[in-house]
């Protein structure tokens, strides 16, 4: 099985090829290559010591010529410019998710029509893709039938490449599966520009000794996943029959219901009031008008088919991160109340 990720170079891109390596197959077949595209290269010197796994840097649009001259059994397309770019910046969303997509779809669909059996083609959408319309209000809870009515230049790219996705599959040339992905905490590494990157960095960084800022309404109600519970999600609609996916329509992936008043709360539990005195609330109209525009609550029948369900709290999400990022939770208190010995930094 040969493997391509794109925006393999990202957290979720290389939980995503750790995961994949750590097990050794992918639909029961064994892991012999598995190429990371991005725009840097990967940070993780045991991730790139392995004799399975190769990479590449540069723009992605540019380099699908030479990475498709290669036959890959699956491509798992996670690179994208996220939601706070595309406001800023049309050309570069247009650029980096729509114009992207359909050059990766149809050098799949080139190998297909050369001989070679459908790729399987994973392709990580977003909740953004909800949001009230005046005429479609978005309703107090989204099912899997819920009309998807995007609200920004990300999650209008994001809906439009779910359905590229899903005509691809009709006519044979992949074997499509998208997936929306709830906005994942917390993240590890440097800030992004995404809306809800300060679902992470609000506990990410005094977790560091470091302030962060609360853009926010405290009562907004946010539809959170863990990292690894993201990543078991990607995983579970790619290893999944097209029987048990259920159709060609993007799946929702399972979703934590919790507000930031409750994550604050949970966070000064874990890691004490010192390290909560870093937190301030500075309101941001920008992001809270994005933010406040997804859906919160989700109801699904078709995830649980797949064996998958939301995290239990966001306490479990901040132990995940101190278990996973020891090395990042360096303030002296956190450290303490998390249990987190001086042998344990640097060892991830």
């Amino acid at each position: 099985m040969n493997i391509l990720i794109t925006g393999g170079a990202g957290f979720l891109g290389d939980r995503l090829a750790r995961t994949l390596l750590k097990q050794g197959t992918l639909r029961h077949r064994p892991i012999e290559q598995l190429m990371l595209a991005d725009l840097v290269a990967p940070r993780d010197a045991t991730l790139l010591a392995d004799p399975r796994v190769r990479h590449t840097t540069g723009d992605l649009l540019a380099q699908i010529p030479a990475l498709m001259t290669q036959r890959w059994d699956a491509v798992f397309h996670l690179a994208s410019a996220v939601s706070g770019e595309c406001e800023a910046n049309f050309d570069l969303g247009l650029h980096a998710n729509l114009d992207t997509t359909r050059s990766l779809l149809d050098a799949c669909r080139a190998q297909t029509l050369a001989g070679h059996p459908p790729t399987l083609f994973f392709f990580s959408s977003s909740v953004a893709v909800f949001g009230g319309d005046a005429d479609v209000p978005l309703p107090a809870v989204v099912r899997d039938d819920t009309l998807p009515t995007p609200q920004s230049s990300y999650g209008i790219h994001k809906f439009v490449c779910e359905q590229l996705v899903a005509d691809y599959t009709r006519k044979g040339f992949i074997d499509g599966r998208a997936a929306r992905l709830m906005t994942v905490s917390v993240r590890p590494g440097r800030p992004n520009g995404a809306a809800s990157g300060f679902l992470s960095g609000l506990f990410r960084e005094p977790l560091a000794g470091l302030p962060s800022a609360c853009p926010v309404d405290l009562e907004t109600r946010v539809a959170l996943s863990s990292p690894a519970n993201t990543v078991a999600g990607i995983v579970a609609v790619a290893e999944a029959s097209r029987e048990a996916f259920g159709g060609r329509t993007a799946l929702n992936l399972p979703a934590l219901t919790v507000s930031v008043r409750e994550m604050l709360a949970a966070f000064e539990s874990l890691a004490g009031p010192e390290v909560m005195t870093l937190i301030t609330h500075k309101p941001d109209a920008t992001v809270a008008g994005i933010v406040s525009a997804w859906p919160s609550h989700f109801e699904s029948a078709r995830a649980p088919r797949l064996g998958l369900s939301a995290d239990a709290s966001f306490t479990d999400v901040l132990r995940q991160y101190a278990h996973d990022q020891p090395d990042a939770v360096s303030h002296p208190q956190a450290r303490k109340r998390l249990g987190l010995t001086t042998s344990s930094l640097n060892s991830v």
